[in-house]
This record gives C-alpha cells, structure tokens and sequence, in this order.
C-alpha cells in the first residue's frame, strides 16, 4: 500500500536541480522535489509520495484529508492514553 500526503507549496527554487519546493503539511514544511511537475506554482496543493510531488489537488480535498490525519492521531493519543490506565 502507498500513501501520499497533500502539503502546499510555500515556496519553489526554480534554480536547484532538480526542481525543489517547500511544502507545507499542515504545519510542518518539508523539502520535495516538484521536477516532474513543471505546472506546480506557489500555492498550489499537492500529493507527496516518497518525497516527490505526484500531482496537484483540489485545496478543499487537501484539507480535508490533512483534518482526517489529524482526528487520526488524536484518535491514537487517546488509545494509548487509555493503555496506562
């Protein structure tokens, strides 16, 4: 099973090679390569695999799974909370 990430792009240095931008995942920004990507601008939602940006998303579909993730983990915090009961 693969899964990719939706993060924005904050920035793209169109001077690297390859072609790099920070994207940000709702909070935390990490590095990815956007070469395959000519058509990715600044502000833009993208999937992220493996550290690749393998293709734009619709900013609403994009934040909705970055809420998903998030009930996820609270979900596990709450599980394991409960274990030291």
């Amino acid at each position: 099973m693969c899964l990719a990430i939706p993060g924005k792009i904050e920035s793209i240095n169109e001077q690297s090679s390859p072609r790099m931008a920070k994207v940000n995942f709702g909070g935390i920004v990490k590095n990815i390569c956007v070469e395959f990507m000519p058509e990715a601008t600044v502000n833009d939602y993208v999937l992220v695999h493996v550290g690749m940006a393998i293709s734009k998303v619709d900013e609403a579909e994009a934040l909705e799974t970055l809420q998903l993730f998030e009930q996820m983990g609270n979900a596990l915090d709450e599980l394991k909370e409960g274990d030291e009961l």
